[in-house]
Order: structure tokens, then sequence, then C-alpha cells
């Protein structure tokens, strides 16, 4: 056996009595699950078992080509499995050295060097992380990272990127990943790593032949841009394509996948919290564009291994399954790395309305629009609550346009509602997750939708008379995966232990009353991290709501105020200025 780029080559000299055999041969007796293989004079000649064993492990992990042996080096983890130490090259031995000595390092060494420009500090388990990418980038493996929402997948590719560039000066990277995101990315780069140059590509007025693609670090696009834009795309030669959310492309049918998998890149990473969502063959599509060649072709990998596994839960080759993608699969849960964890998390998922909410938005927003115009000072004073209700409005519609009580119909277009049940639907397995709002009719398309999906929920609102019952059904109950609480019923007097994810559909005025919602999870008992997410509309009175709570203290509390009934002045100026986008 030897090493030739980025394949093991194996040559053997098989013989039985004075015969020898070719290994096609061979191949052809073990698919067909014969001891016996057929000899050049017409007769059988028996395999004894060990050999059979031996060879049906080299078939199904390398390639025969013309009676030699392609193994791709990526699976050097089997190499001393299937060869003995006399039977390899030098070379070959140092090759397979060289990987089991860099992969022990990597998992060993939690003080690598960060790069000067990144912003923050990282926890141990991130600086893992980043040795891990410094791994795959050495040899050029594609991998991916599949830590659990809330643990910084984002700030460690950010740190890596940052690292490709102080190191090799690697610049022009792309990023593909749901609409939802582009904003928390963006965010986070100023925030993170603000010396690093990007672009988007996204929106109507995008012209992707007129972008200079090396003059980024970073190019952002989402997977309905890509899809259409993939003509241009992937006539160019990226360093790194990183998909975020990247269960997005499991189905190897779908056109989202057969768009990224024609993109040209020196290496790959995808990036999800969610590697598996149904079943083994989740991974396959994920991995076969991060690591062309590891799993080999859909139907070897169905044949086996998913059928195996899923189909006969065959733990032999599951073993052999995460041999062969350990090295390219980093996953860290909540639970392992929880004593480097912060008491609770807080994120926010920026939503992007699509045409139809929009529509609606937009109508509304300039009725109210026109109102305060119309309207002196001193009679939006007192007419404070039809102000409330104007902006409330506004709020449902983010939500959904279906909480609007008019008779008109607005059809079912939700951006968080999609959003939520896509995320519920990657954490439901192994958490339990609280769902706060201010509308209890939200709460019930919620359920709706919930019912549907047939997972298993508790309800409690202002109308609920059993409050003790229905939290000690959620808490004890492993079917109860989801709780939906509205927040004037949450408020007070209830310990949700059980649960470690928290969303805030919609925000609230007073920061109070979403940390009050929160720690309904984060108590006393609570052995859990918490993770925390409000749920905000891009380009809406909710994105200037986040901003009041963080500058506009005052008017802030002026609104409050007004939603208490207590008629406090709102000037026409700083209303306006809620509707602007």
């Amino acid at each position: 056996a030897k090493s030739e780029m980025n394949w093991f080559q194996g040559s053997f000299n098989v013989t039985l009595g004075q015969q020898q055999l070719r290994l096609k041969d061979i191949q052809k007796a073990v698919y067909n699950n014969s001891k016996y293989v057929e000899l050049k004079d017409g007769t059988l000649g028996y395999i004894p078992k060990e050999w059979f064993n031996r060879f049906e492990k080299m078939f199904r992990l390398a390639e025969l080509k013309d009676d030699t042996l392609m193994m791709p080096k990526s699976r050097f983890a089997f190499i001393d499995e299937l060869f003995d130490q006399r039977e390899m090259t030098d070379e070959m031995r140092l090759d397979v050295e060289n990987f089991q000595q860099k992969l022990k390092a990597f998992k060993q060494d939690f003080n690598p060097h960060v790069p000067k420009t990144l912003k923050a500090k990282l926890r141990d388990y991130q600086l893992h992380g980043l040795n891990w990418l410094r791994f795959l980038d050495e040899f050029e493996f594609g991998g991916c990272l599949a830590d659990d929402m809330g643990l910084g997948k984002t700030i460690q590719i950010i740190t890596f990127i940052l690292d490709l560039k102080e190191r090799n000066k690697k610049r022009q990277h792309l990023i593909v990943l749901p609409t939802t995101l582009l904003f928390n990315w963006q965010q986070e780069l100023k925030k993170f790593a603000p010396s690093l140059t990007y672009h988007v590509l996204h929106g109507n007025a995008r012209d992707v032949k007129a972008v200079q693609f090396d003059k980024y670090d970073l190019i952002f696009t989402t997977y309905g841009t890509l899809m259409s834009d993939i003509e241009t795309l992937k006539k160019v030669k990226f360093d790194y394509v990183i998909l975020d959310e990247s269960q997005a492309i499991k189905n190897p049918e779908s056109k989202r996948y057969k768009s990224v998998r024609l993109l040209q890149a020196r290496n790959r990473i995808v990036m999800t919290g969610t590697p598996i969502e149904n079943n083994t063959f989740d991974l396959y599509a994920q991995l076969s564009f991060a690591h062309p060649g590891l799993l080999g072709n859909m139907k070897y990998f169905r044949d086996v291994y998913s059928g195996p596994i899923d189909r006969f839960q065959d733990r032999k080759r599951a073993r052999e399954l995460q041999q062969l993608i350990s090295p390219f699969i980093l996953r860290r849960t909540k639970k392992q790395v929880a004593t480097e964890l912060p008491d609770k998390t807080e994120m926010v998922i920026y939503c992007e309305m699509g045409t139809e909410q929009r529509k609606v938005y937009e109508a509304y927003r300039r009725e109210f629009e026109l109102f305060l115009e119309k309207s002196s000072d001193e009679e939006l004073s007192n007419n404070s609550m039809h102000v409330l209700q104007g902006l409330t409005k506004l709020r449902q519609i983010c939500n959904s346009p279906m909480l609007l009580s008019d008779e008109a119909s607005y059809g079912n277009e939700s951006v968080k509602l999609d959003e939520l049940m896509e995320q519920i639907d990657g954490l439901k397995a192994n958490h339990k997750v609280l769902v706060f709002s201010q509308f209890v009719e939200m709460l019930n398309l919620i359920k709706e939708r919930l019912e549907k999906e047939n997972v298993g929920y508790s309800l409690l609102t202002g109308q609920s008379r059993n409050r003790q019952e229905i939290v000690e059904e959620f808490q004890n109950e492993d079917d109860k995966r989801v709780f939906l609480i509205s927040l004037k019923a949450g408020g007070t007097g209830l310990n949700l232990t059980e649960a470690d994810y928290v969303f805030i559909v919609d925000p609230w005025w007073n920061p109070a009353v979403e940390s009050q919602a929160i720690d309904r999870a984060y108590r006393i008992g609570q052995q859990k991290h918490v993770t925390a997410i409000k749920m905000i509309c891009k380009d809406t009175v909710e994105e200037k709501i986040m901003d009041l709570q963080e500058t506009k203290k005052n008017l802030a509390d002026d609104l409050i105020r007004i939603d208490r009934k207590e008629g406090k002045n709102i000037s026409k100026k700083d209303l306006l200025g809620l509707l602007g986008r």
C-alpha cells in the first residue's frame, strides 16, 4: 500500500493454493455474500472467514480500480484496521502518523493563537473549535460545525476567517444562509470583527455580475438568491464556501443542494445545530457537500449506512459511520460545556417579512403615519389610546396579519410562525421550549401548527383555571415539548426549570417584562443553561422598540405609561420616528 495525492492505494497478491486471485473476483464474491470465489481453472476456492471480513470492509471503504484499491485519505481512521504495518510503504505510514498526530494535537491544544483583530474573548470550547477548523484547513478537509444553538457557531467561524486573513492572506469566502440570519451575521461582524469587509447579495436591486468578488473578505447570499444567481456564482473561485443552517440542503434531490454543489471552493464548511433532524440520511447531503467523496454516492450511503442503521438499528454500522465522520463533525451540546457558559444567553432572530405580509404592514403603517401627520401634539396626547391601538396593530401584523380583527382577509403569511416552527423542529428532540407572546391569538396560531406537526404542548393564558396542573404537566410529562404562555399569565409564580430555550415572539416596550418571562425558566433549581431568543421583524416598529430599549429609555417609559392607561404625553416627532424604515 502507498500514498498518492488525496488517495491511499493498495495492491494485493492473493493466492489460494497455487492460483493467484484477482481482487475483482474476490469483490464479486463478497458482494454476493459468498464464501467461495471462482478460480481460473473453473473450480471454487474457499475464502476463510477472517479474510472475508477484512475484504468486505475494504471494499466498503475503498474503490477498486484495475485491481488497485483506492481509499480517500479522509478515511485515515480505518488504515490501521485495513492494512498491517508491514503492508504499508514508509510514505504511507508517515502520512497516517501525520494525520493522527495533527488530530490528537487539535483535540489537546486549548490555547491557540487568537487573531489580534478579534474583539471578543473566546471560551475554551470555542478555542477548541478554532483549532479544529485549522486542522481541517491544513489538509483541506471539509467539515460540519454542529454545536447546539446558542453556543456561538457564528463567532467561531468569524474568528477562523480572521485567522485565515492574518496568517495566509486568504479572502473571498462565500457564506450562504437563510434570509433571517443575514442581519445577525452583519451585527456580529460589526461587533466582533469590524476589520472584515463584506458584500450582501440579496434583494431585487442586486447586480451579481457587477460584483468584484476579490475586493471583499466575505460575500453573503441566501439560499433563494443563490439559486437565481448560480450561473454567475458557479464561475467564481472562492476560498471557502460556508453554509449556515445547512439542514436547508439535507435533501440531495432539492434544487438548493444541486445549486450549492456547483460552487467552486478550496474548502467547505457547513454549520447546523441539528445535523440529524429525522434520520441518518440527513447527514448525507450536508457532508457530501462539505467533504465530497467521504460518504460515497447516495445509493452506497443508503445501502451501507442509513438503511441498516435507521431500519435495522445496526450498531456495528453505526459505530463504523461514527468512526468515519468523527474527525469532520464537531458537535458540543449545552450540557457538555455547561461549566463554561453564563447562566443565560440572550439572542435575537431577525425575520424578513414576505411580500404579502410586508404589503399589509406597509398599508397600515402609511395609514397610521397619515393620522399622526394630521394630528397636533395636543390631539395625540388626548388620543393616547388611539395611538396605542395603532402601534399594537403594527405589532400584530409583525406576528401575523391573521391577528387583525378586521373582516378583510390578509392571507396567512407569517415569517415568525415559519421561523419559530423551524426552530422548535430542531430543538424538540433534546430540549423543552417556552414560547411567550402578548397576544393569545398568536399562541392559538402556534398551537394549530404544533398540532399539525404532532408536537406535544401545554398552553397557559389568562383564561386558564388550573394553572398548577398545567405547569406540572409540562414539567413532568416528557411528550410536552413546548409551553405556550401569554405574557400576562406567565408574569409571576411559574417555576419552569425543565425548559432551557425561551422564545419571546413579540418584543415588549418594557425589557423588564421580557426579563421576567425569561426568568420563568432561569430559576432556582435550574441546572441547565438558558438561551433566550427574541424574534424581531426587520424594518418594522419592532426593530425601533429594540433601539428604544437600548438608547431612549425615557421614551420607552412613556410608551409603557400609555399602555398602562396613565395618559403620559409622547411627541408627534417621536411617534413618527417609530414608524420610519
